[in-house]
């Protein structure tokens, strides 16, 4: 009897245990200034390049940036970070204007002339 009740406990234990680690992808959105393919390039490029992020798309149209990621190995704030630090605003974080001036001048997002630019 004590052995059934021993093995139950550990049993339900390690079911606990199992279900916590296994929900560890997650799936975030949010708002990344650009312009083209390049800027798309770069933006999931930087975000790829952090180390827990397994996808990473973002769409010239809507400005929309999705990603998964495994929260256990890094944040949003740090997928933002790096997308900061690759030249693109993202919400309330503004990129470096020494970086931003860096950009090819079709994918400086801040000047309304590049968006009548050929962004191919």
């Amino acid at each position: 009897m004590i052995k059934l009740k021993v093995l139950t406990i550990f049993s339900t234990i390690l079911v606990t245990f199992s279900m916590f680690s296994q929900d560890k992808n997650k799936n975030a959105s949010f708002k990344v200034q650009g312009n083209c393919s390049m800027c798309e390039s770069r933006i999931e490029k930087a975000a790829i390049k952090t180390k827990g992020v397994k996808f990473a798309s973002w769409n010239s149209n809507t400005k929309t940036f999705e990603m998964i990621f495994n929260e256990n190995m890094c944040t949003i704030a740090d997928v933002k970070k790096a997308i900061v630090k690759a030249g693109h605003d993202v919400d309330s974080l503004s990129a470096d204007i020494k970086v931003y001036e860096k950009l090819p001048p079709c994918c400086q997002y801040r000047d309304p002339k590049s968006m009548e630019m050929d962004h191919h």
